[in-house]
């Protein structure tokens, strides 16, 4: 018998997999803190003789290296991927034993990246289930345009044979396990569902249902924003990365937080916005710990900036760090834990402003002058946005915010966590703000003039 485990890694919108029989396992795209996979490991009393990378990931980074060298497992990483370690170069169709009767066989599957492998986990001979990484997701696929512009048309083709060889190759109930798209920006489209075969992708993933051609102008045409922080992760994976560090960092208190704000560093607050609406040091940023806090504040901040962080909790500060970590954020400059008023100095007050509902927005006087600030993606925007708004989506904010008119600014975005992170930046600035908390659908119920239709710049 096999088992397989999934480790899901929801602020970044990836799972990781731990498979095999009575004795030994594999680890499938392990995430930067392997503690986890060995607890899982442990749990089912085997030893991971083998650890797997379906590609060199651009949106975090790996602990495969680090997991290989503490288990002593077999490092395979596909042949044509260019890295700088020592590692077991994996070939299409290269097959190897996880447990008795359990055997783990290589899919060349490019799209992805022009390296992708899929791993296809059988038990006496017959597919049971495939690690399909960033190749066929759940309705989708992986985006194709991480790798390097000039590729991104090739690649996306690439992805429609792959996914077409693995429907062809693979019966209708093997379980497809992919890494990406479960929230993640890796994935080119969001993934509906939680479980799929190989059966159900045959029925309804465009790139099994369509023809290359409308396949791939659909999905050049739907590609989003690239988060900035990918352009770190993929060098930091090729070169290998450090075993990752999540002991406590130093201790702030609050003269040291001053001097850091002074300084010009990053001190972000990781409780809720509506406590951090309610009163928080000025200065400061809100990336809220249950957000998703390491695919954010790793987009928006300039990187390599020092980053202080203040938790209500230990704990908190623990899971915020451990998230950070996993996209190369390793170490926090310093950290504080408790209330905001043991953040500052006696002479010093805390900041707070409102939070208000599209209902709220609507109830003011029409000729009462207010800004609307919509921090959406073009793709969300495109859908539909409130008349005369102002549009500068949150990854771009920091570095244009002299673009927000003068006034007192309603800022919001599709639900308000991001509308939350918008409105303390634009605090941090001096601005007055206020953040609406609320869901994007209530605007037009609301009786918020709406535009509809192909978007103009700062329309």
């Amino acid at each position: 018998m096999f088992f397989i485990d999934t480790l899901d890694l929801e602020g970044l919108g990836n799972r990781s997999y731990l498979a095999g029989g009575a004795h030994t396992a594999v680890a499938v795209d392990p995430p930067r803190d392997v503690d986890q996979v060995l607890a899982v490991a442990a749990r089912h009393g085997v030893r991971i003789s083998h650890v797997v990378e379906t590609h060199v990931h651009n949106d975090y980074v790996t602990g495969g290296l680090d997991l290989a060298r503490l288990t002593g497992a077999v490092y395979h990483v596909p042949a044509a991927a260019r890295v700088s370690f020592a590692r077991t170069p994996v070939h299409d169709g290269d097959t190897f034993a996880v447990d008795d009767g359990i055997t783990l066989r290589a899919l060349a599957t490019p799209g992805h990246t022009p390296h992708h492998t899929s791993y296809v986990l059988e038990e006496q001979g017959a597919a049971v289930a495939v690690f399909t990484g960033g190749s066929l997701l759940i309705g989708t696929v992986g985006r194709p345009d991480l790798v390097e512009p000039r590729l991104t048309e090739e690649l996306a083709r690439a992805q429609h044979a792959s996914a077409h060889r693995l429907a062809a190759e693979l019966p209708d109930e093997t379980e497809v396990l992919p890494t990406h798209g479960f929230g993640s920006f890796c994935s080119s489209a969001q993934a509906d569902g939680d479980a799929t075969t190989i059966g159900k992708e045959k029925a309804g993933n465009d790139a099994l249902v369509q023809d290359v051609d409308t396949f791939v102008a659909a999905l050049l045409a739907g590609l989003d924003d690239v988060p900035a922080y990918y352009a770190h992760m993929g060098p930091t994976n090729a070169a290998g990365p450090a075993p990752v560090d999540l002991t406590a960092p130093p201790v702030a208190d609050a003269a040291d937080i001053a001097a850091r704000l002074s300084a010009g560093e990053w001190v972000v607050d990781l409780r809720n916005r509506i406590a951090f609406a309610q009163g928080h040091v000025a200065g400061t940023y809100n990336f809220e710990a249950d957000g998703k806090i390491a695919a954010y504040l790793a987009w928006l901040i300039p990187w390599g900036k020092p980053v202080t962080l203040l938790a209500e909790s230990p704990e908190q500060l623990a899971k915020a760090q451990r998230e950070l970590a996993r996209v190369g954020i390793d170490r926090p400059a310093a950290a504080a834990t408790g209330e905001p008023a043991e953040w500052i100095s006696a002479n010093e007050e805390l900041r707070d402003f409102p939070r208000a509902t599209f209902a709220d927005l609507a109830a003011l006087d029409p000729y009462e002058h207010r800004i609307v600030l919509d921090v959406r993606r073009d793709s969300e925007r495109a859908d539909g946005w409130i008349k005369d708004s102002v549009h500068i989506p949150i990854h771009q904010l920091h570095r244009r915010q002299g673009e927000v008119p003068t006034g007192v600014v309603w800022v919001h975005c599709a639900g308000g966590m991001r509308a939350g992170i918008a409105a303390s930046l634009l605090d941090a600035a001096g601005r007055d703000v206020v953040a609406v908390d609320d869901s994007f659908d209530a605007a037009r119920s609301a009786g918020l003039p709406m535009v509809t239709g192909p978007r103009s710049e700062n329309s």
